[in-house]
Formats: C-alpha cells, sequence, structure tokens
C-alpha cells in the first residue's frame, strides 16, 4: 500500500547529485511530513535508500520510479 504524500517532486531526469542536493531542500521544509519523488536517475536505486540512511529520512515505500520518504522531525 502506497503512503499519501503532502507534495510531490518530479526530478525528471535530474543526475543524483543535482537530486540529492534539491531533495535535501525540500526534505528539510517538511518536517513529519511525506514526500512523493518521481526520478528516472538510474543511480536512483542505490542513492536514495543511501540518503535516507545517512541522513535519517524514512523511505517509506517504493515502486518503479517512484519513492516515498517522510521527512524527519
Amino acid at each position: 500500500m502506497q503512503p499519501t504524500e503532502t507534495d510531490t517532486f518530479d526530478a525528471g531526469d535530474m543526475s543524483c547529485g543535482e537530486l540529492l542536493l534539491a531533495l535535501r531542500k525540500r526534505l528539510r521544509a517538511m518536517p513529519g511530513q511525506t514526500l512523493k519523488l518521481v526520478t528516472r536517475d538510474a543511480g536512483a536505486y542505490e542513492d536514495i535508500p543511501a540518503f535516507c540512511r545517512i541522513t535519517g529520512h524514512e523511505l517509506r515505500h517504493h515502486d518503479a520510479q517512484v519513492w516515498w520518504i517522510r521527512a524527519r522531525g
């Protein structure tokens, strides 16, 4: 079951370095809320879970090119 998101960020083909910086900024602005991230970057499959582990955000669900991330509170 997919979580309910507060906001959606369509990162398109943004490369992972740029994507992670933008994601960090967005998640900081929404503590405790869930962001739906859409990305077509092939590196996301490794980078998004690692980003969440390192930063303390919760990776709630992943489905193909869509990720639901709960910002740490």
